[in-house]
């Protein structure tokens, strides 16, 4: 039951990223996102790809690696990368 719990947290916060990566793509902008929050959430997300491979735990490891990669798009549109 705990890995079911796990797995379907694990589902609603990596979605809840894509309409952030969505609208960042579509107006080419990540202005309104704060510098501070894209680059503490990054380590905090890497240090869950850290633990869920220490762990092995495949729901920690998967979501937070595909929130990894959103994290890496928005930093991209926020840090202008993208002009």
């Amino acid at each position: 039951m705990g890995e079911l719990i796990g797995s379907l947290a694990a589902v609603l916060t990596t979605c809840a990223f894509f309409p952030q990566v969505l609208k960042c793509v579509k107006t080419k902008s990540a202005e309104d996102l704060s510098a501070a929050w894209l680059l503490m959430m990054g380590f905090g997300i890497f240090l869950w790809v850290v633990y869920g491979l220490w762990i092995a735990s495949f729901p920690i490891l998967l979501s937070n690696i595909v929130i990894f990669v959103c994290l890496i798009v928005l930093m991209y549109y926020k840090f202008g990368m993208a002009r």
